[in-house]
């Protein structure tokens, strides 16, 4: 973001903060007249001056004041646009408040432009460093950090990891994409009768797609079959579908991006809870979890041995989707997955 030299801003940036017009927008409860003082803050990188309309907007409810929306937009601004410092303040874990009703998570916002090397050392060690330092990795910054024990996967990506989907924030909203559909289909005939066997899959997608499950429209199931991917997908009671081959790679950006997703109406984990749920559901499948945290090697020969496809039932491709099919040749076992959250 481009910042003024102080020379060239009006007298009211130049003389600093008038903070006796921020009171007054206070006092009136005057949002537009916040959202106004928040959009010249930003156009003067005046980061103090910023944080203090956060914090008094944020005061401002405990006198009946309903700022929040000043508040939690001043907060978001900080994360995306402010320095370095700022940015690590309303990262804060000492508050309880920061980031809870902004866009995306306030550890996504800020790794998007603002690096581990700057972040580190203004950062107390806690979750949301962890978080930071993994979005960062996520998006190409080597970490050697040691961090707090939250997430229990490495935070350098591993050689096999796919490029996962990242959010891209702006200074009004942002942007979810989603890996890239294939369009290589063919029919697959569906069996019935296989024998149905209890895993831990089920779980671990639950927990995958939980904000969409519990925070909005969505639904998830998945079965397990003694059979092939026919079995498992006549066992979750599809008839007509059609199938694509996955990579492993692609098999678990998709995975990731469901993660890291809100769905249709629930706040978004972020990336880089997307990249370990993907990691838990892959040790799922080789019945791994009394074993996590997983060797990374392991976990890349386990995707490498699996045959992984998308699938749907001729469905137009709506809303939010995770819809994959999953086989195991060497034991003989498949899976079908379904999470579908629509508005």
């Amino acid at each position: 973001m481009f910042c003024a030299p102080r020379g060239l801003l009006d007298p009211w940036h130049a003389a600093g903060v008038n903070d006796t017009d921020l009171d007054e927008l206070i006092a009136r409860a005057d949002l537009d007249g916040l959202v106004r003082m928040i959009d010249d803050r930003c156009s003067a990188c005046d980061w103090p001056g910023l944080l203090r309309v956060r914090d008094r907007s944020r005061a401002a409810v405990e006198t009946g004041r309903q700022l929040w929306p000043a508040a939690t937009l001043a907060e978001y601004r900080l994360a995306l646009l402010g320095d370095a410092e700022h940015a690590a303040i309303v990262l804060d874990e000492r508050d309880g408040l920061s980031g809870r009703f902004t866009i995306g998570p306030l550890t996504e916002v800020v790794a998007q432009r603002h690096s581990w090397g700057d972040l580190a050392a203004l950062l107390d060690v806690g979750p949301r460093a962890t978080f930071v330092a993994h979005e960062r990795a996520i998006r190409g910054e080597p970490i050697d950090a040691d961090l707090a024990p939250v997430l229990d996967i490495p935070a350098r990506l591993a050689p096999w990891e796919p490029d996962y989907a990242v959010a891209v924030y702006s200074v009004n909203g942002a942007e979810f994409a989603a890996p890239e559909l294939p369009s290589d289909w063919r029919d697959l005939e569906t069996t019935t009768g296989a024998e149905e066997l209890d895993d831990d899959v089920e779980l671990s997608l639950r927990q995958l797609v939980e904000v969409w499950t519990t925070s909005s429209n969505g639904r998830a199931e998945v079965v397990c079959v003694d059979g092939d991917i026919a079995a498992a997908l006549g066992a979750l009671g599809v008839r007509r579908v059609r199938v694509c081959d996955l990579t492993p790679g692609e098999a678990i950006a998709w995975l990731a991006w469901a993660g890291a997703s809100g769905g249709a109406h629930g706040r978004r984990p972020g990336a880089a809870a997307g990249r370990f749920g993907a990691w838990w559901f892959l040790a799922s499948l080789g019945d791994l979890l009394d074993e996590w945290p997983v060797d990374p090697d392991e976990l890349d020969e386990l995707a490498s041995e699996l045959r992984w496809y998308r699938w749907n039932a001729y469905e137009p491709e709506v809303g939010w989707s995770l819809q994959i099919a999953i086989e195991d040749p060497v034991n003989n076992v498949a899976w079908a997955v379904t999470a579908l959250d629509q508005d």
